[in-house]
């Protein structure tokens, strides 16, 4: 079976998809750490990960591998455990950056996929109900006001003991909304069959049950 959650920054899809797979016994598949570890590249390379020219030369370079490890999802680039280094806020732009470009969404197409045909997996990203899995079971665009969601981010920096304004946490969730949706090559839209759920006033464990009741609904 196969559940593709999209939305945009900041709605919990990680979070949620990894409790979701952790419930039902599915593997998780974040496909956000796949556009992180190619932005990380770019970074480490000196590229500028918003260039077509610069960025598109490094696939050939590159070797991307997402392992599961004692049930957490690890991700491997050309062979080292980059988990540790792909959560910090410039890899997070450099990888909307790199997401952006064509060539690398073609990169990790055929890797999602295949996870995909050979187990039970929960996905989420920015276009895996309308391009990557298709044929999903159950497609949930999961999304919340701004103003939450900025809010939600900037209690997560602040946990990390990083320092930020709600102001500048806001205008970068909105900032990189109008990037998702606006871009021209696969943007951030709700699937045709897919299912709007705005979490704005509830919480994580509520989102999680919800989803769930939806899942099992088509398991049967």
């Amino acid at each position: 079976m196969k559940i593709a959650i999209d939305g945009p920054a900041g709605a919990g899809k990680s979070d949620t998809a990894k409790a979701l797979a952790k419930k039902l016994g599915f593997i998780y598949v974040d496909t956000g750490a796949l556009y992180r570890g190619i932005g990380l590249y770019a970074i480490r390379k000196g590229k500028n990960p918003a260039s077509i020219e610069e960025v598109v030369p490094l696939l050939a370079e590159i070797k991307i591998e997402m392992r599961h490890i004692e049930s957490e999802q690890h991700i491997f680039l050309n062979g080292e455990d980059v988990s540790a280094f792909i959560r910090t806020e410039s890899v997070s732009a450099a990888a909307s950056a790199v997401s952006a470009i064509p060539a690398v969404r073609d990169f990790l197409f055929d890797m999602q996929r295949e996870i995909a045909e050979k187990n039970d997996v929960v996905m989420d990203g920015r276009d895996i109900g309308t391009v990557v899995l298709l044929d999903a079971e159950l497609k949930i665009f999961l999304t919340a006001k701004p103003e939450v969601r900025a809010g939600r981010r900037l209690r997560q920096l602040e946990a990390k003991g990083i320092e930020a304004k709600f102001d500048d946490v806001l205008a970068d969730v909105i900032q990189r909304d109008y990037n998702d949706t606006n871009r021209d090559f696969r943007p951030l839209k709700l699937a045709e069959d897919g299912i709007l759920f705005d979490n704005s006033e509830i919480g994580f464990e509520e989102t999680v049950e919800q989803i769930i009741s939806m899942a099992k609904e088509r398991m049967a």
